[in-house]
């Protein structure tokens, strides 16, 4: 692996908490010698992990479509920018570029890009781990979803395990490389 892509709110959230553990899987990130793929914003937690990747001396991909870098709310300080068309572009792109996908805490977008990969993992369009970096225990409610739908026989088991799920970022790379 030598690309995570991570998917993150365009907010910081209420508890401090999620800000740390955006910095916190920044430095697991150059601490493993693995570049950042994500949205390309310079607010929320997308801005918190991309500043201290950058902080640190590693790498950081952004990729943007148009109409948010008009809203002004593109990171001009990175690697590398691709500004592209809309967000289906933005999706495929950090798809490709990444090889493997964390999701931290985020809202709406953050959730429908994770859920897009978990599908195309599902559907054999790619093989790159999938999870979750559970802070705080954000993603308690949805790990137990997804186990309700599974023992629901809506998701099978096998595609409910391609959603993995750590605390804290060095543990999370662990089982992504694992």
């Amino acid at each position: 692996m030598k690309a995570i892509c991570v998917y993150c709110g365009a907010n910081a959230g209420v508890n401090p908490v999620y800000a740390e553990a955006a910095r916190a899987l920044g430095r697991a990130l150059v601490e493993n010698n693995l570049s950042l793929v994500y949205g390309g914003g310079k607010v929320g937690l997308m801005g918190v992990i991309a500043d201290e990747v950058l902080r640190l001396g590693g790498e950081v991909t952004g990729v943007i479509p148009t109409a948010l870098v008009e809203r002004e709310v593109g990171h001009t300080g990175l690697t590398r920018q691709f500004i592209v068309k809309d967000m289906h572009e933005r999706k495929a792109m950090m798809a490709k570029l990444a090889d493997g996908f964390i999701a931290m805490p985020g809202g709406m977008g953050t959730l429908e890009e994770l859920f897009e990969m978990l599908t195309w993992s599902q559907l054999g369009i790619h093989a790159k781990p999938i999870g979750l970096l559970n802070v705080d225990g954000f993603y308690d409610g949805l790990t137990g979803f997804i186990e309700h739908a599974s023992a629901q026989g809506f998701i099978r088991p096998q595609h409910a395990a391609l959603m993995m799920s750590a605390p804290e970022a060095p543990a999370l790379l662990q089982l992504l490389r694992a």
